[in-house]
């Protein structure tokens, strides 16, 4: 891998050196981890679950699938597969280890328990062999990825051929004055949410920055296609709020 030490990348709207990113990211996550699934709920009026059931529906997970969920947190992805499967089994994975924590204390954790592992781990550098997964998620964190792309690589690195990637992410609204109301609300309300659930506004003042930072649909559709994924779509979700990226390993 190449030396980035030099290299910027963004933390929201401000620039940083690329090794610090990873660290700084982890610093949200620490502290907002006891909270997160309850802001969560807060800040999308609780359209994220449908975000993540419409995620479910496209993937249609199948008994016995081997399921990698990168930046999995606090295991809200993996408890909707390993429903839907109905057996199999969940990796997740995250940078932050308080995060895994505040999943394992979920009831599902405990009725699940034989078929999930929890793993500390960049989604850069996976600490799996190739072709391992049969499926590879990533909801609401490739955008904190300090290198998208590596991350996309990897995942089609650990997926046995035929594996699918599905990717959950905040985008881009293709109206703007639809997409400016919407940054009036982003902007003023969570990070004021943020301080009154989890007495924190500048890690929800982060995340929604790097909102705006992200590629927008089409734009990360073509680093899936870098990465060499086959069949690879997009669906737009709540307008383009948030959107589904598909690919296949062929």
């Amino acid at each position: 891998m190449t030396d980035n030490r030099d290299n910027t990348t963004h933390f929201g709207f401000e620039t940083v050196r690329e090794n610090e990113k990873a660290g700084r990211v982890q610093g949200v996550f620490k502290s907002v981890a006891s909270k997160y699934d309850i802001m969560n709920d807060v800040m999308s009026v609780g359209i994220h679950r449908v975000w993540k059931d419409a995620m479910m529906d496209w993937l249609a997970p199948r008994a016995g699938q081997k399921l990698l969920d990168v930046a999995g947190g606090t295991g809200d992805i993996s408890f909707r597969f390993l429903q839907r499967a109905g057996s199999g089994h969940s990796t997740v994975l995250d940078l932050t280890e308080s995060m895994l924590v505040e999943g394992r204390k979920r009831a599902e954790a405990a009725d699940m328990a034989d078929s999930l592992d929890w793993v500390v781990g960049d989604a850069m550098k996976l600490p799996f062999p190739d072709n391992t997964f049969d499926v590879y998620t990533i909801s609401f964190g490739i955008r904190n990825v300090t290198r998208p792309q590596e991350a996309l690589n990897e995942a089609y690195r650990v997926l046995r051929p035929g594996g699918r990637l599905m990717v959950l992410e905040f985008s881009q609204l293709p109206n703007p004055m639809m997409q400016k109301a919407y940054d009036l609300y982003s902007f003023n309300v969570i990070p004021r949410m943020g301080k009154l659930i989890a007495n924190d506004s500048e890690s929800y003042q982060y995340l929604v920055e790097s909102i705006r930072k992200f590629p927008d649909q089409d734009t990360f559709l073509d680093m899936v296609k870098k990465a060499g994924f086959g069949n690879a779509k997009y669906r737009n979700l709540s307008l383009g709020i948030a959107a589904l990226h598909s690919g296949w390993k062929i």
